[in-house]
């Protein structure tokens, strides 16, 4: 038998659920490893950079960042395919996965750290996962570190004060979309799951475990929750649906997209750009301010590059019109 992966990760991690979660449904063999002290020596020789997932390969190498790490697994083991054929949907499902993991966070990442019962709770799970067997002090000395230096970070999310109310509002839309789309159907484009699924059905995920967040969706979205339950170990229980069926529920969620995820994208872009320390951009009639991210504007190029790639595509073209995202995903923008 062949060596397996080692995922190095969190559960606390949206990337590093997410990462494993597609390891799962590819069905490829792999240790799940909760990055701690006693096996920083291990992490740190697969991992170009101090986040996880990072994975070890089989074969000597190594792999970080969730999306590189998922299109990894698509190239070595394409069965089950997480892409509609249908190209147009095959898009969709691209772009849905970017938004998860850059809009998704940035509900997920300020609504951790925000209030104080979600910065303590956080705070100590993530001690006690790394010293599993450390004693309360030790335990108690770590949450008070992690709560301090996260708590700072908010910025890179474009959480404050002023924020506050409009990423709150945020969230109650695009749960109130989810869960009327996810209520006739197992996965975001159908009885399977999909790229896009992997990307959003994370950051949900996460809030689960958060206390805000976790009694705000369990209050309303119950099909939400099925959903993040179900991707944990997600199943291909049929196909992929047609854009007709699917275009009464996902396009006001595109639509979302595009008023919201893909104007604030480009706006970022352009703030680094200009080398400016912070920038507005009007999101649905509302100004919203935050400091660039720089992240952010390398994977908004990838995403476009992958549009482009698909530019010809009348249907695909049509739908990104009308729901406001095809303006956003040009190099005009």
């Amino acid at each position: 038998m062949s060596k397996p992966y080692i995922v190095f990760g969190s559960e606390m991690s949206p990337y590093s659920v997410k990462a494993r979660s597609y390891f799962r449904y590819k069905a490829v063999p792999h240790q799940w490893v909760v990055r701690r002290p006693e096996n920083e020596a291990e992490y740190k020789k697969v991992a170009r950079l101090p986040i996880v997932p990072a994975v070890a390969t089989p074969d000597g190498g190594a792999l970080q960042d969730s999306t590189p790490i998922m299109e990894y697994l698509d190239g070595h083991f394409p069965e089950p395919s997480t892409h509609p054929a249908d190209p147009a949907l095959g898009f969709l499902s691209l772009l849905l996965e970017e938004f998860g993991d850059e809009w998704g966070n940035k509900l997920m990442f300020h609504f951790r750290w925000w209030a104080d019962v979600d910065q303590i709770a956080t705070a100590q799970t993530l001690a006690r996962q790394m010293l599993p067997r450390g004693t309360d002090a030790e335990v108690q000395q770590a949450a008070t570190m992690i709560r301090t230096r996260m708590t700072g970070r908010g910025y890179f999310v474009g959480s404050s004060k002023e924020t506050a109310p409009l990423i709150a509002g945020y969230l109650d839309t695009l749960l109130d979309l989810l869960e009327n789309h996810l209520g006739t159907r197992k996965y975001l484009f159908g009885a399977r799951p999909s790229f896009g699924d992997f990307g959003v059905f994370a950051q949900f995920y996460e809030m689960l475990n958060d206390p805000t967040c976790a009694s705000l969706i369990r209050a309303r979205a119950v099909h939400v929750i099925n959903w993040c339950y179900r991707m944990i170990e997600p199943r291909n229980d049929g196909e992929f649906e047609s854009w007709q069926s699917l275009q009464p529920t996902l396009e006001p969620i595109l639509t979302y997209v595009g008023q919201y995820f893909l104007p604030w994208s480009v706006a970022n872009a352009k703030a680094l750009q200009s080398g400016a320390e912070s920038f507005t951009v009007t999101l649905a009639g509302t100004e919203y301010t935050q400091q660039p991210q720089k992240y952010h504007a390398k994977s908004l190029q990838v995403l476009r590059a992958k549009y482009a790639a698909v530019a010809d595509n009348a249907a695909l073209n049509e739908i990104l019109t009308k729901t406001g995202c095809l303006a956003w995903l040009q190099p005009s923008q």
